[in-house]
């Protein structure tokens, strides 16, 4: 009985043993479990993106822009015309100033010399002359173009002189022969005109601020001083006189364009469909 008592004991002591060395050994694993509120990651909210549902027009329109300033030359027909003509000498200054997009402010001064010699009649005109006015510029230029094709009106002034040089008596009668050329050299001094003038010209840009024009003008006398049986048939400015009241006349010109400040000109705004 004893026997069995301490066996029994030794068993269990043994088993106890055994039982705490394993749990010993064993790691106590850490709970994996976590709570609700750690499981979830806060990120960061979406930033919501517009839409554009109209379509992109990639032609950009540029902005045009308008130089205003003043145009300064010369005709180049009566600065060369000395070249040929022997009886004739003259030069004439032209300029514009441009006032609005369309309007221009046109001006032009000169001198001249010319002997006119006609059959019956050979006198020379000296004297100076002015012309103002405006200009209308009826080209719609594209972009940075400046061309003008332009009409217009001047109001012009002449002061000169005439010197008759020689001149021939009409012979209604030539039985007896030509009548000889009688030689004058009388003076008029003092001699003033002014008229009116329509003005249609063109000028075109040819390089950077470098423009060549040609206009033609049609003139009409307002008032004409003439001495006592002596006619103004040349005036400067006004060229040769047609029926007393009418003259015609044109010019070749190069100019420089001087550039003073410049104005924005706003696209032309296209309508929604």
């Amino acid at each position: 009985m004893k026997y069995t008592l301490r066996s029994f004991f030794s068993f269990g002591l043994l088993l106890s043993l055994t039982l705490m060395q394993a749990q010993e050994k064993t790691p106590v694993k850490e709970s994996t479990k976590t709570t609700q509120t750690d499981e979830i990651i806060p990120e960061t909210p979406l930033q919501r993106v517009g839409i554009n549902t109209e379509p992109k027009n990639n032609d950009s329109i540029p902005i045009k822009t308008d130089r205003y300033g003043i145009r300064v030359g010369v005709d180049l027909f009566k600065l060369t015309r000395a070249l040929y003509d022997q009886n004739y000498k003259g030069i004439e200054f032209v300029a514009d100033y441009r006032l609005t997009k369309k309007y221009f402010l046109a001006a032009e001064i000169g001198n001249e010399n010319k002997t006119t010699a006609d059959d019956r009649v050979n006198f020379t005109t000296k004297g100076s002359y002015i012309k103002a006015g405006f200009d209308y510029n009826a080209y719609e230029n594209w972009l940075d173009m400046e061309n003008v094709i332009s009409i217009g009106m001047r109001y012009g002034f002449s002061t000169f002189n005439q010197e008759l040089n020689s001149y021939r008596i009409y012979n209604a009668n030539p039985y007896f022969g030509e009548v000889p050329e009688i030689v004058s050299g009388k003076k008029f001094n003092g001699l003033s005109a002014s008229w009116i003038e329509v003005v249609a010209g063109i000028k075109a840009k040819v390089f950077d601020n470098v423009f060549m024009g040609f206009s033609l003008r049609l003139n009409r006398l307002v008032t004409n001083k003439q001495p006592e049986n002596f006619s103004n048939l040349y005036i400067p400015g006004f060229n040769r006189t047609y029926d007393g009241s009418f003259g015609v006349g044109f010019n070749y010109t190069v100019t420089y364009f001087v550039p003073i400040y410049k104005k924005k000109v706003a696209p032309f705004a296209v309508p929604k469909k």
